[in-house]
């Protein structure tokens, strides 16, 4: 039977969607135990017999498997409940009230990543429903706590619960969107994601009167020359596999593109010269290759000053830093150091706040090939790409541990005034209930080819 679109969960998975959106999983504090058994509540209707792990009061995760022959891999659908604030005065609707309306199911976490959750969730009950014999098993882990980290959720679990949620492939957030070229929708897969290096630097001075500079030696102007030599510092650029492959798939896609993203692939080192190029008919596509190309370092946070009149002894600032695949955090912490030796050695001092490596995973398995099979049964004319994120996701934890790992939530581009809009963490977070259900076919038929 041809893939097709299955009108037919529609009411249902709107319902699912807007009750998870209704429970408030505002990370911090998170409180995901509620919709934990909100998920089990769902799937026991169906016979699943669910687990529940709290790394914490009120930090649940639950878990759910259907059995397979062990012909094949397991499968892991990976997402998490938690989201990120929302301040009601801000939106056009109440963010926890799952309004549906206009054709969107309105509400924070309804695109990150509650309706992920809701098409996962979706797909266990049709798997059981339809008695599909599958051979392999397929987990389902809706978690806790990936807006701050995941070390209270997916991190949790693979720590201390291995045996329940790891598997060889996951399917999880950060891509599937498809980007509207001039024939077609080329469809997303995210294969990789950059690392992570949050840090602080710390800059002493001597403190004095405002009214007599020369007499004290000022912290907020040593930051100054510290923000301005790593916010200045440009990265050598490198290629990697998932990004070669995404800038060949889009040079053959768009006559527009072809010469910068040939060139690009041929002298990645005149990248921002080509890129400055490109910004002239592309700005906001030039900006997001950009960053996957290259090393970023992003002041984000910054204080120092206890009072208008007296000059500073200590100031610090926070940077975020994203590496790449092939890069190492202890390397390029080495690198940020001798930066700094550059502006004050002495009195500078450095602290690692969060670091996560980056991970890539590779396009060629029988997982990407199912997921490129079924997107063309449902659009015969798309194109498939993999892609880095800049941003991470809890994909990082099970890539550590030897899975391949596909940020695939399949949707078709929500335009307005002709721009393809991005509604995650935004003001008014909406999905269309034509991509809910378009997704869930989609991630429906592609599991099933992949585990019969």
């Amino acid at each position: 039977m041809p893939a097709q679109v299955l009108k037919e969960i529609e009411e249902e998975i709107i319902d699912l969607l807007s009750n998870l959106i209704r429970i408030n999983t505002t990370n911090p504090p998170g409180n995901e135990t509620a919709a934990a058994k909100y998920i089990a509540k769902q799937l026991g209707k169906e016979g699943f017999r669910c687990e529940l792990f709290e790394s914490a009061p009120k930090r649940g995760s639950v878990v759910a498997r259907l059995k397979g022959t062990g012909e094949k891999p397991s499968l892991l659908l990976l997402s998490h409940l938690d989201v990120v604030a929302a301040d009601p005065k801000e939106w056009s609707v109440d963010p926890f009230g799952g309004v549906v309306k206009d054709g969107f199911v309105w509400g924070r976490g309804a695109v990150d990543m509650k309706s992920m959750t809701a098409m996962e969730v979706m797909v266990m009950k049709l798997l059981k429903r339809h008695d599909v014999k599958l051979k392999g098993d397929l987990i389902l882990a809706a978690t806790a706590d990936e807006e701050q980290g995941g070390l209270l959720g997916a991190d949790y679990l693979l720590r201390r619960h291995p045996e329940k949620v790891f598997a060889p492939y996951v399917l999880n957030e950060g891509g599937g969107l498809a980007l509207p070229t001039r024939s077609r929708n080329v469809f997303t897969v995210q294969t990789a994601e950059k690392g992570l290096l949050w840090f602080k630097v710390k800059a002493k001075g001597i403190p004095g009167h405002g009214s007599l500079p020369n007499l004290a030696d000022n912290a907020i102007m040593r930051m100054n020359r510290v923000v301005e030599k790593l916010g200045n510092y440009r990265a050598q650029p490198l290629l990697t596999p998932t990004v070669k492959h995404f800038l060949a798939e889009m040079a053959r896609e768009e006559p527009v593109l072809q010469e910068h993203f040939t060139r690009l692939l041929a002298n990645p080192e005149l990248s921002d010269q080509i890129l400055d190029e490109l910004a002239k008919i592309a700005p906001h596509l030039a900006e997001e290759i950009r960053p996957r190309l290259k090393m970023t370092i992003t002041p984000t946070i910054i204080h120092g000053g206890v009072k208008e009149n007296v000059i500073p002894s200590e100031c610090a600032a926070i940077f975020d830093c994203r590496i790449l695949p092939g890069q190492e955090i202890a390397k390029t912490i080495d690198l940020i150091k001798a930066l700094l030796n550059e502006v004050d050695s002495e009195k500078l001092e450095f602290e690692t706040v969060q670091a996560q490596e980056p991970s890539e995973s590779p396009a060629e398995t029988p997982l990407y090939e199912a997921i490129a099979a079924v997107l063309r049964e449902f659009e015969p004319n798309c194109g498939i790409t993999p892609m880095l994120m800049t941003g991470g996701t809890d994909s990082r934890f099970f890539r550590k541990r030897g899975s391949i790992c596909y940020g695939f939530q399949p949707m078709h581009p929500e335009v307005v005034s002709g721009k393809v809009v991005k509604r995650e963490h935004g003001i008014d977070e909406r999905i269309s209930i034509e991509n809910l259900v378009f997704g869930a076919s989609v991630l429906y038929e592609a599991i099933k080819k992949f585990m019969t």
